[in-house]
């Protein structure tokens, strides 16, 4: 007979666990972590005490819900076996209706969809026995659902969608409804837990209704469910919802005359003492037979079993803040950030950056990871890159086909970037990284985008006003409000940054979409340092080319300024022509002799026309550009844990 370890190396890699910071997901993730290494674990935020111990290799953080999110985990990781166990609303403080269907069902569409255009082998999805509703009691799979709650109709939707799915779509996916999962990292306010732990101190915890039941299944009982069914998901099942149980209801007076016999509790339990959930139904039990048919899979722990093994890990619970151990009281602050580094010749500053970086991010307390884009640098910036990922998990690198700019570095950080918020620096430190605690409090205060205010510069006096005088010329010519002296070194939330992403135009000014896209944003004013290493790249024909592209991105006023000049002159040209007309016949000899006005005339027109079509040109040239849809950046390859991929146009890796 096969052990619960050989259907886990059966399985197809790499294999995700989604939802990894819940009770079910953290629980499957040390299970498989315990046989193989091309497993991860995928939270919406860090830290979660869950996976304390787990190694940050093993971990990554995305928020499902964001597309741009999803569309990188399923990118950079190409999975193939997927443990979905994300959920929301299934605790009675979870009353957020819109996140409920947002994280149980647009979700889990979103994904599978990204996942069908690749080769993934198989979807496992924690489904729930709320999808029967009221049909409560011991309920066959091909029934009809019958949901009571919000909750209940969100599963019972990505039920019904996953049936559609796995059967008329032919993709590898199955449903399974789980009943009361109890065990070792459970969310500490819930029943069996509390049970435990006043148990162990020889006492009861409130007790709801003494006859209201409950089929409580042991979570190694569920991990063992989720291997089996990827292993054995064959086309038959594609599709299918399985319940997993053990098929007996116990209720609440049995369950306490087990607890008093297993924890030799004395007194007598108060049965009543609490209210339950709104949608609780009497009696609650699986019917497991299609699981025990299909996958050969049974429940094996007894309820009397299950309780002493999770008072070992309650008891381990000893000395720590049990109150952090649930969702009830978990602190909604957002908690990572991606530093974002485009780079180019700044192969010296590197190891500085990453240290001033990593300093920052270790004192604010959060979780991070650091992306440098090796912006096609001619210098060994790739082998820096390379060298510190190999001693830093948080730190990945790509490197572009060739030097596409620092607009297009930013873009495609943030294309990779699957934490909270995005910083966006400058590979040469001028971007001073401990401004990033600023940065980051204004952000906790509820502010989208931080940006830095450039409000003094460390360089000559003449280059100071000019740039100074930019920021104003461009603010009075731009049909969007533009901060004056804020650059690209700024914090994006997460939202605003998947705002970016949607815009589609291919010459890039990002502070410009930056404030075209809105939201909260504030600036936080500091002065600007010379370059710490080597010289600038920047001369007065870039600059003037970055003022181009701001002006012609964000302001219509030079085709303007066009139109209000030619209809001036026009104008003049037709008051002089009559005035000459009329001379011409009432004082002949008054007419102009020579060349010398016609000339004057001619090229003062001509310089106009010349300069209105050069302004008309730059505009065409931007249309051009955006309509050829070329790619706007080629990444050749990623750096991480100290080795370098190479990137194929669909962005998988080459063998």
């Amino acid at each position: 007979m096969l052990e619960p370890g050989d259907w886990v190396r059966a399985l197809r890699g790499p294999i995700v666990v989604l939802g990894a910071g819940g009770f079910v997901g953290a629980n499957l993730l040390r299970r498989l972590l315990k046989h193989r290494e091309d497993v991860f674990g995928v939270v919406r935020s860090l830290p979660t005490w869950r996976l304390d111990g787990i190694d940050r290799r093993h971990i990554l953080e995305a928020d499902l819900i964001d597309l741009a999110a999803a569309r990188n985990l399923v990118t950079n990781v190409r999975p193939r076996t997927i443990f979905n166990c994300v959920a929301y609303g299934a605790y009675s403080f979870e009353t957020d209706f819109d996140l409920i269907y947002r994280t149980n069902f647009s979700a889990l569409v979103q994904l599978v969809e990204l996942l069908a255009e690749t080769d993934f082998t198989a979807f496992i999805h924690a489904g729930s026995s709320s999808e029967y509703g009221t049909k409560s009691a011991g309920p066959l799979e091909e029934g009809s659902l019958q949901p009571n709650s919000h909750y209940s109709v969100s599963k019972a939707a990505a039920s019904n969608y996953i049936a559609y799915a796995g059967k008329v779509r032919r993709l590898p996916i199955v449903n399974l409804r789980l009943y009361s999962v109890y065990g070792p990292l459970e969310d500490t306010s819930r029943l069996i837990p509390n049970l435990v732990a006043k148990g162990l101190n020889g006492s009861f915890p409130p007790l709801v209704d003494p006859n209201t039941s409950r089929d409580f299944i042991y979570i190694d009982d569920v991990c063992d469910a989720f291997a089996q069914a990827a292993a054995r998901l064959t086309p038959d099942i594609y599709g299918e919802a399985l319940n997993i149980g053990t098929g007996r209801g116990t209720t609440i007076r049995q369950l306490a005359k087990i607890a008093a016999d297993v924890f030799a509790i004395g007194e007598e339990p108060i049965f009543g003492s609490m209210a339950g959930r709104s949608w609780d139904l009497p009696d609650w039990y699986a019917a497991p037979g299609k699981a025990e048919r299909l996958l050969n899979w049974t429940a094996k722990t007894d309820l009397a079993t299950g309780l002493k093994l999770t008072s070992e890990w309650v008891r381990s619970l000893e000395g720590l803040d049990a109150g952090a151990m649930t969702k009830r009281s978990a602190n909604p602050r957002r908690r990572s950030i991606s530093a974002i580094i485009a780079c180019y010749k700044d192969e010296p500053a590197i190891p500085v950056m990453y240290q001033r970086l990593t300093d920052t991010f270790k004192k604010l307390d959060i979780n991070y990871e650091i992306i440098f884009v090796n912006d096609g640098s001619p210098d060994n910036s790739a082998a820096r890159i390379l060298e510190i990922s190999a001693t830093d998990p948080h730190v990945l690198g790509i490197t572009h086909s060739r030097n596409f700019g620092s607009q297009m570095a930013f873009r495609s950080g943030m294309e990779m970037s699957v934490m909270q918020a995005s910083v966006l620096l400058d590979g040469d430190l001028q971007d001073p990284p401990e401004l990033i605690e600023q940065f980051y409090h204004r952000w906790i205060d509820g502010y989208d985008v931080v940006y830095g205010r450039r409000i003094k510069r460390d360089m000559p006096f003449v280059w100071s006003v000019l740039y100074k005088a930019f920021y104003r010329i461009f603010a009075m010519l731009s049909y969007v409000e533009i901060p004056h002296d804020a650059g690209d070194f700024s914090l994006i939330d997460r939202r605003v940054v998947s705002w970016l992403l949607r815009c589609p135009e291919r010459d890039l000014f990002l502070r410009g979409l930056r404030a075209y896209i809105g939201f909260r944003q504030t600036g936080v004013d500091y002065v600007r340092p010379k370059r710490a290493f080597g010289e600038s790249t920047n001369n007065l024909l870039k600059n003037l080319e970055w003022a181009k592209r701001g002006i012609f991105s964000f302001s219509n006023a030079p085709l303007k300024l066009l139109s209000a000049g030619g209809t001036v002159l026009l104008c003049l040209s037709i008051v002089l022509g009559l005035i000459v007309t009329v001379l011409r016949i009432w004082v002949p000899n008054i007419a102009p002799r020579g060349a010398t006005t016609l000339l004057l005339a001619s090229l003062f027109f001509g310089a106009v026309n010349l300069f209105a079509i050069g302004l008309v040109g730059e505009y065409i040239a931007k249309i051009m550009e955006e309509v050829k849809a070329r790619p706007r950046l080629i990444r050749a390859g990623l750096i991480r844990n100290g080795e370098t991929s190479q990137l194929l146009p669909d962005e998988s890796t080459r063998s």
